[in-house]
C-alpha cells in the first residue's frame, strides 16, 4: 500500500505541474513531495498507540526492531522523528539535496529491521507479516527515489543561493 502512495502521489503532483503549478514542473520534485507524503504516513505509525489496530502502530514498530539493538522503544520514536524531518526536508528546496541523501542513509539503516520483521513474521495491524520478497524491493524503491531526488537537486552552498532556492 505504501509504495502505491509514493507512485500515485508522484503522478498527482506531476499532473499538477502539467496543469501549470510551477512547483511540480519536474518529475524529481514531484517525487520528492510524494515521498514526503509517504513519510508522513509511515512516520505516523511510530507514534500511534498500541490499541489502535486499523493501521500499524508503535507496538508493531517496536516488534520490528532486531533483538540485538538496545532501546527498541526509543529507536522507534527516533526513526519516526527522522522520517518527519526527512519529509520536511524534501519539501523545502533548500534542504532537498541533504534530505534525499539523509533519507537514503536512513533507508539503508532500516533494512535490518525490515529483514527481521519479515523473517520473524512480525504482523502489522493484526494482519499478516509482509514477506521478505516484498519488503526488500520496497526498500530499494525508497532508496532509489531518495537518491534520485538528491542527485537531481543542486546543493545550496551560500546563504544567497539558499535564499534564492527557497523563493524559487
Amino acid at each position: 500500500m505504501i509504495p502505491l502512495v509514493l507512485v500515485l502521489a508522484t503522478f498527482v503532483f506531476r499532473a499538477l505541474g502539467a496543469l501549470g503549478v510551477r512547483r511540480f514542473a519536474t518529475w524529481p520534485v514531484s517525487a520528492a513531495h510524494a515521498m514526503a507524503v509517504m513519510l508522513l504516513l509511515t512516520a505516523s505509525a511510530h507514534f500511534v498507540p498500541a490499541d489502535v489496530t486499523v493501521m500499524p502502530n508503535h507496538a508493531d514498530m517496536v516488534r520490528m526492531v532486531p533483538p540485538f539493538l538496545p532501546f527498541a522503544d526509543a529507536l522507534v520514536y527516533v526513526t519516526g522523528v527522522l522520517e518527519l524531518l526527512g519529509a520536511a526536508g524534501l519539501v523545502l528546496t533548500a534542504t532537498r539535496w541533504a534530505a534525499g541523501y539523509a533519507l537514503a542513509a536512513l533507508f539503508v539503516a532500516l533494512l535490518p529491521a525490515n529483514i527481521h520483521a519479515a523473517v520473524a513474521d512480525v504482523p502489522f495491524a493484526g494482519g499478516e507479516a509482509t514477506p521478505l520478497w516484498q519488503r526488500i524491493p520496497e526498500q530499494i524503491l525508497y532508496l532509489a527515489v531518495a537518491l534520485w531526488v538528491a542527485k537531481t537537486t543542486k546543493p545550496a552552498t551560500t546563504a544567497a543561493q539558499r535564499e534564492e532556492l527557497v523563493h524559487s
